[in-house]
Parts: structure tokens; sequence; C-alpha cells
């Protein structure tokens, strides 16, 4: 199918309502312009994409505070220019002091319901999880970059001391949050001045987390693993009864992970492995589908979203029954991504009606993760190509900031099972599960797309469409990220208001019960790399993603201006 008649065979049509960027020489898609700006920043600068990424990483944690901050996790896929692939776990990790019975959890709580009493795994400091973040991005920069962190910090540090306009997207959030946030006198006075929530087009700005930023640009990630910042937050968690101590800021290692790669109809796709559930799964899926005329469903048809759902419903049956820390929990990665197991599992796919799945794996947890999260996507034109997923976990995370450093912590402990006995139950030093899904779709040994997107459970699922849209139904790249997606673990699927009610009503008459949401996971940002060694980037509605593109240069060898004589 040619990327101009795929719609020819849709069940499914849509306008894009974001424009792709084009350029020859960078290229950076974050979910808000300011932090897409930061990392151009840095290559029209002479910067790397490492450079650029970790420059909007920074700027993400100022002009989406909800999403993410140096108190937080991060998955990171670097594909470097001799054709390497690099994954960095910086995942957040249960403190030291952890303990499988630290919280209650609430009486009757279905199994993948894993709030406790009073909420303390959830708001507070007792919520907080040791971070990764920072510590990875500084180690990205040290390993792989070419400018001092200092300089990358330098328009994030600027944007938080100057503020910058409150979009309605970011005044959504404050005011979805704001019953939290009100309870700590320093978040209430920066999010709800005056009892109120900020509203759009307000000025935002962060003093104290300016003078955070800038003790991290002198420090580096020592300022928060060993040194002030760390002592501050340390200082925050003994008073108010959390568990992060200073031996789990200093102890946190980043891990590098050798990444999963799937075939894929002569595609190779390289995602991250556990603890992300996203390679492993977005495999499989791929695998189970590779059997199927994809592209003459077409897209968006009853038959496809079908086919879709019940995909789904496989990869999450599976995931519950086998996803989590390979340091504490036995992941069958290969039994999982072998194409025997999709023929077996295909094998069981019935195409007019659907079906209740169960696990063809043996063990048993469900894996939860706050669905509020940022990501951005990179690229230098010199081969070098960065796609990042990083989170505070729920929106505004624990929902108080650490006093003395204007930082929101994260509040990963809710994604562990507060119930002793189980295979993400608390044990010191486990590694939060998750979905992130930076991925890279690689063709004749060459990087085709570079793509990721927030959105909890929902990502890999999200990402796997993205691919199929691209690969199957050969859509431009803008038209990927946008198009309106579905969800399901079973038996509700969820669809975008994009799905017509003709195709939502075909499905019901298959068996799926329908449920219409304004969106399905996050703002998607992605890259795509052309024959001619040009770029597109493209953002979708779903978050304030912008594409910045580098698409100049430098003067022709030998030109110089003279005035007439």
């Amino acid at each position: 199918m040619t990327r101009s008649n795929w719609r020819e065979r849709a069940g499914t049509k849509f306008a894009c309502e974001k424009q792709p960027a084009h350029g020859r020489n960078g290229m950076v898609v974050s979910n808000h312009p300011l932090a897409s700006a930061a990392g151009m920043e840095m290559l029209a600068a002479g910067g790397n994409a490492i450079d650029a990424a970790v420059a909007t990483q920074f700027a993400l944690t100022v002009v989406e505070p909800m999403m993410v901050g140096l108190i937080g996790g991060t998955t990171c896929h670097i594909r470097l220019a001799d054709g390497s692939h690099r994954v960095l776990d910086g995942m957040s990790a249960v403190p030291k002091a952890g303990r499988p019975d630290m919280y209650r959890s609430v009486p009757g709580a279905a199994p993948e319901v894993y709030d406790s009493v009073g909420q303390e795994n959830l708001v507070g400091p007792k919520s907080v999880a040791a971070p990764g973040s920072l510590r990875a991005w500084c180690l990205a920069l040290e390993r792989f970059g070419t400018m001092p962190l200092s300089d990358v910090m330098q328009p994030a540090i600027r944007h938080a001391a100057r503020g910058f306009a409150v979009t309605p997207y970011l005044a959504d959030c404050i005011k979805d949050a704001a019953p939290d946030l009100s309870k700590d006198r320093l978040a209430a006075q920066r999010l709800l001045p005056g009892g109120t929530p900020l509203k759009p087009g307000a000025r935002l700005v962060q003093g104290d987390y300016a003078e955070a930023l800038t003790l991290v640009s002198q420090q580096g990630e020592a300022a928060l693993h060993g040194g002030p910042l760390g002592q501050l937050l340390v200082e925050c968690m003994e008073k108010t009864g959390g568990y992060v101590s200073a031996e789990d800021l200093t102890g946190y290692k980043v891990i590098e992970r050798a990444p999963i790669r799937g075939r894929y109809r002569g595609w190779e796709i390289v995602a991250p492995p556990p603890p992300a559930a996203s390679g492993v799964h977005i495999t499989q899926m791929l695998n189970i589908l590779e059997g199927y005329d994809v592209a003459s469903l077409g897209f968006g048809t009853v038959d496809m979203l079908h086919l879709l759902a019940e995909v789904l419903k496989i990869a999450f049956a599976d995931r519950a029954q086998a996803s989590g820390d390979p340091d504490f929990v036995k992941v069958p990665v290969e039994r999982i991504v072998a194409k025997a197991y999709a023929d077996q599992r295909r094998a069981g796919i019935n195409l007019a009606h659907a079906t209740r799945w169960t696990s063809g794996l043996e063990s048993g947890l469900v894996a939860a993760e706050g669905a509020d999260t940022t990501h951005l996507t990179a690229a230098d034109g010199r081969g070098n190509v960065v796609t990042t997923t990083q989170t505070i976990n729920s929106l505004f995370g624990a929902r108080f900031i650490v006093p003395g450093t204007g930082m929101i912590p994260n509040n990963y402990m809710n994604t562990y099972d507060p119930r002793p006995g189980n295979a993400l139950s608390i044990e010191p030093g486990k590694r939060v599960t998750t979905s992130m899904s930076p991925v890279m779709a690689v063709r004749d040994g060459k990087v085709a797309y570079a793509l990721g997107l927030p959105g909890g459970r929902k990502i890999f699922p999200s990402v796997l469409q993205a691919l199929v849209n691209l690969i199957d139904h050969g859509m431009e790249l803008q038209e990927a990220v946008e198009a309106p997606r579905i969800w399901t673990e079973g038996p509700v699927l969820e669809v975008e208001h994009g799905v017509p009610a003709e195709v939502r009503q075909g499905l019901e008459a298959r068996g799926h019960a329908i449920k219409v949401m304004p969106t399905v996971a996050g703002g998607m940002n992605a890259i795509a790399f052309h024959d001619d060694g040009s770029m597109t980037g493209a953002a979708c509605w779903r978050a304030d993603g912008s594409a910045v593109a580098l698409g100049g240069g430098l003067a022709r060898a030998g030109v110089r201006f003279e005035l007439p004589k």
C-alpha cells in the first residue's frame, strides 16, 4: 500500500491537527515547544542528539512539572552513529527501608489495585521511591554527548527563573490535582495562588527550582545523589516519615541493558527489555499480526480493530503473568518473543467474535503504572538518535514540593503491590515495571523511525498501532501519530472519538464492550528518516507537542559577500 492511498481501504478517516517539521541537520520533538527549542538550541550550537535530548529533558522538568522531574525515573534508548543501540535504565527503585508489609492494602481491593490505606503509597512522602532519572541523564551526556552539563541546562534554568506562560493543558492538570496540591503549602503557593489553580496564560516562575537546577549544572548528578539537594530531600523524608535515604541516593546505579530486537515483515524493531514490558510485548504482538494481511484489512475497519483488540488482550494476559524487574522476577523473554509462541496464540483468535483470553505462561502479577509521563525524540543528522521517556509516575507525582529545592518527587511506590507474597510485592532495590516504549524501527540497517509517548499501560499498545500505521497502512508520519487509537485489556474496549459510530457498532456486534474516550494514551513524538538524508518530525494533538527542525546550515564553501567599490 502506498503512502497516498491508505484511505481507500480505511474504515476510519481523520484530519491531522498539527503540521510536521522537515529538516536535514537535526530534529527535536517533545511535548512542549520550549523544551523542543531547548534541544534545538544545542543542535544549532554544534551539539549532537544526546546534548539536545538532555537539554530537552531538563527543560521539560520546568514546563511540564506535572509529568517529569529530577526525582523520577526514565528509560532512554540511544542509537549512536556507529549503529549500536544503548538502553539506559534509570527507573526508580524501592528504598532500602522498603518491606513487603510497609503499607496496608485497602481491604477488598482487586488484584490490580495497589492503593493503600490512607493513600500512603500514592500521595505524600511515603509514596516516594529512590530516583534514577537525573543520574541517567547525566550519564548519557557524559558518555555520549559533546557539550558540558552547564551549557545544556541553561534553557531550563532560564525558563524556571524567568517563567513561562501556562498552557491550557498544564492548567487542566493543575485543576485535576488541586485537592492534593492544596494540602502542601509550597505546591499551593506556586500552583494555586490565592487558592485558585493557575489559568492558561498565567506566568509560572519557579525561582527555587532555578537555583536547584543551577546547583546541578555546577555539581552534576552529585548535587542530588550525595550533595545539597539530596540532603534537603533526605531531611524532608526524615521529618515526614518518607523512606528515601542518603544511602538510596548515593547507591543508585543506572543499568545499561541490551535491547529487545524483533523482526516484522523485513523490519527490525528495537525496543527496551525488562523491567520494561514494551519490547517483549510489541515484538509478541507484531509476531501475531505477521500472520495476517493487515494492509488489506484497512485502517480503522471493524476487521482491523477487532484483530488489534484481540492481539492486545493476548499481550496483556501474558504481561499479567510475566513482567517485572529481571533481578527479582523471572521473565520468559525468549518464549514470549518466539515466532512459534505467536503461532500458538494466533490459533486461538476468532475473527468473528471477541474472546476472553488467559495467559499461556506461568507466574502471576499485575503491573500498575501512572499514565502521566512525557517523551521526547531527537536526532542530529550525523547518525545519532535518541528516544526517551521519563516520569514522576502520577500527575504531579507525590503532589508536594521538597522545601528549599522546588522539586516535585515521584510517587512510584504506588506501582508496587502492597500485599506480601506476590511477584510485584515490595523488596528493597526492586525496580519499577514500566510500559515505556522508546522504540526505533530499522530497515536495511538504517533507522527509519524513532518514536514514543506517555500513557502508562497504554503506551506500548499505542506504539504498536503507530508501527502498524507506518509499515502496513503506509501512513505519513504525521498521520501515524495522530490516527485514532484503541486500547483494551478486556473486556472493555476503549476507542477514541475519531472512531466512527458505525465502526463502534460493528465492534459491539462482535462482542466488544465499547467505551469512548477523549484520548487513548498521550502525545506521541516521532521522527522519520528518509533515504535522501532528510528527516520529518511529528507530534500529535494529545499534548502540547512540537517538532523543531534544523533545516539550514553553513554557507556554501567559498562564498563571501563583497561591497561594491
